[in-house]
């Protein structure tokens, strides 16, 4: 697998399991968990986009 499409693969990934972690806090009151999930979906997009970079750079 292309180095490219791994990134976007793993960051759509980490956005998933972040929206997940971030809506598991809403619903149990635990802002904690909430913060956790809004970080790791925002790492995710950053991936994603380094994922779209590199494969306009053809690497």
């Amino acid at each position: 697998m292309k180095s490219s499409m791994k990134d976007k693969a793993e960051g759509t990934i980490h956005e998933l399991k972040g929206k997940a972690k971030e809506i598991a806090g809403k619903v149990t009151d635990n802002p904690k968990l909430e913060a956790e999930g809004t970080g790791e979906k925002i790492a995710g997009k950053v991936q994603e986009k380094i994922g779209q970079v590199k494969k306009v750079l053809g690497k």
